[in-house]
């Protein structure tokens, strides 16, 4: 069995965010708020149309989805394609030719060090059952636009292969690399790029958008004001969550190992379409891989180190890997047609926008929701571009999922109580290093203790809507199984749905 490193992505590992706290101006043209890649490039377009733009980051620059991900800038998102129908397809497909064309001129133009290299695609089955619906997704991409799509039987991958679709010309890079970039050029065109402030709430007054912030932590005494034309929400998930967004949305967890492998590593960027492997090497490096899989929902799966070795051991079976250097997870949101919500916050706003739902495939999606956005803020949006990723477009598709949601947390909400009851309520069973769920009289308590022996306990009752949180064994976090929560060992939060953290324990 491999060892495995404490968590920590590869991009946040060979790279020195600067520090960019600092004063929030008293108005601007647009705020934005997020500093991962779609909320980068929509302030980086704005601000060199002459916008005085100001993004809002509560952490820093890439802390989020974007600085863990694995990065494949490609505009071949699965078997997507097949299921869009042609027109639609034609508009997803533009939509992220477009984006990818952005990236690779702005690496061009500024000279840029992040790793961009040019790398075919693939999506492959090992299962000879499932060769027809890869040939459905070869003829649905040639029919989008897709040039040089093709249906093979033969890959450089060590082991078989039943097909694949290949998709060449595609890229891959270095994605904290890029934001950092991306964070220079909105500073360079006048805006400003502002950590450690979460915003708390934003509302209107005779038709200007009243943003309101805290230093730090929602908690914070301190709440200051910007005033601002447009708001672009375009956090991992809408911090404002008026639109029930979290009844539309499914979150994922994916888990990443990264190291040197026997060999060369394939050259390729490869996605199985069945059990969800992904493959790629990073910039510049011949014998190392980047292997993703075990795709779970949130906290539904607590024991996250056997995920983590499982993994490993796949790819050391599979791929030659001989030692993990890194692990890291990445956090992704799915609507239920496979396309962004990009554009009006609510049917009714005017000047109140966002960005979510990128599918697995950040990159391009976040980077096509930049450039919509600046779009459609600037007044020069493609209609079709803008209905299809509307937010606000009704599909019968959703409504499954709006049930299935309801009955979700509602067995977990029973779930989650049955299993506190069952725990005790000793703190002095908790080992060093772990959490648990106990029982406290009528409350359900998460207790951590550090490997320093000291005890951390909050409610066990997610901020969004109640559910009982597990624990996360891998990142040493709190995990919500409704909605995808996720909360420090201390409660502060670090993935929406919820925007309070866990309330602190008094015995």
């Amino acid at each position: 069995m491999l060892e495995l490193p404490m968590p920590k992505s590869l991009w946040h590992s060979d790279t020195e965010t600067p520090d960019r706290r600092g004063q929030i101006p008293p108005d601007s043209d647009v705020v934005v708020v997020g500093a991962g890649i779609a909320g980068l490039t929509t302030a980086c377009l704005l601000a060199r149309s002459g916008r005085r733009v100001t993004v809002l980051e509560s952490r820093q620059v890439g802390a989020g989805v974007t600085g863990n991900t694995t990065a494949k800038v490609t505009a071949q998102h699965g078997l997507r394609y097949a299921d869009l129908g042609e027109s639609r397809a034609m508009q997803y497909a533009a939509a992220q030719v477009r984006a990818l064309d952005w990236v690779a001129q702005g690496v061009a133009a500024g000279r840029v060090e992040c790793g961009f290299e040019r790398r075919d695609s693939y999506v492959y089955t090992t299962r000879p059952d499932r060769r027809d619906a890869l040939a459905r997704e070869a003829e649905a991409m040639q029919l989008a636009g897709l040039t040089g799509t093709e249906l093979l039987t033969d890959v450089d991958l060590p082991f078989e292969v039943a097909a694949a679709v290949r998709l060449p010309d595609q890229a891959q890079f270095h994605p904290q690399r890029w934001l950092l970039h991306l964070a220079d050029q909105v500073e360079a065109a006048g805006g400003q790029v502002i950590e450690g402030e979460v915003v708390v709430g934003v509302h209107e007054r005779d038709g200007i958008l009243l943003v309101e912030t805290a230093t730090g932590s929602p908690e914070a005494s301190e709440v200051r004001t910007v005033s601002a034309g447009h708001v672009v929400i375009a956090t991992h998930y809408p911090v404002l969550d008026r639109a029930l967004f979290f009844t539309r949305l499914s979150q994922t967890r994916d888990l990443v190992v990264s190291g040197p492998v026997d060999g060369t590593a394939p050259e390729g960027m490869y996605l199985d379409t069945d059990d969800g492997y992904s493959l790629r090497t990073p910039p510049g490096a011949g014998d190392r891989l980047i292997v993703g899989g075990c795709q779970h929902a949130p906290g539904t799966k607590p024991d996250q180190q056997k995920l983590f070795a499982d993994l490993a051991g796949w790819a050391q079976d599979n791929v030659g890997l001989r030692e993990v250097t890194h692990r890291w997870a990445a956090h992704d949101l799915t609507t239920p047609d496979g396309v962004p919500y990009v554009g009006p916050y609510l049917p009714t706003s005017k000047n109140l926008w966002v960005a979510t739902g990128f599918n697995l495939w950040g990159m391009t999606n976040g980077t096509a929701a930049g450039l919509l956005l600046h779009d459609l803020i600037t007044g020069e949006a493609d209609l079709e571009q803008a209905d299809l990723m509307s937010p606000n477009r009704v599909s019968l598709e959703m409504v499954p999922g709006v049930v299935m949601d309801q009955v979700k947390v509602g067995s977990h909400l029973v779930g989650g109580l049955a299993r506190a009851v069952s725990s005790g309520d000793d703190a002095a069973d908790v080992p060093e290093g772990e959490g648990r769920i106990r029982h406290v009289g009528a409350r359900a308590v998460a207790s951590y203790r550090d490997p320093d022996g000291l005890l951390h306990e909050v409610s066990a009752n997610c901020t969004h809507l109640g559910c009982v949180v597990q624990f996360n064994n891998a990142e040493r976090t709190w995990d919500c199984p409704c909605h995808g929560s996720r909360f420090s060992v201390n409660g502060n939060v670090l993935n929406g749905p919820a925007i309070k953290p866990l309330e602190p324990f008094e015995p």
